[in-house]
């Protein structure tokens, strides 16, 4: 086995990945929120 260097691992596409999520996870924050704002207000 080659012996491992650290820095030199490829890691775009985990790091496009975890964009991916935190923007997936933001929005949905942000949809449930204003989904309980909107039943508040209807007072459902």
């Amino acid at each position: 086995m080659a012996e491992h260097k650290p820095g030199t691992m490829e890691i775009r596409t985990q790091e496009k990945t975890f964009a991916g999520f935190v923007r997936f996870v933001t929005w949905s924050v942000v949809l449930i929120i204003a989904i309980l704002i909107f039943m508040a207000l209807v007072n459902a």
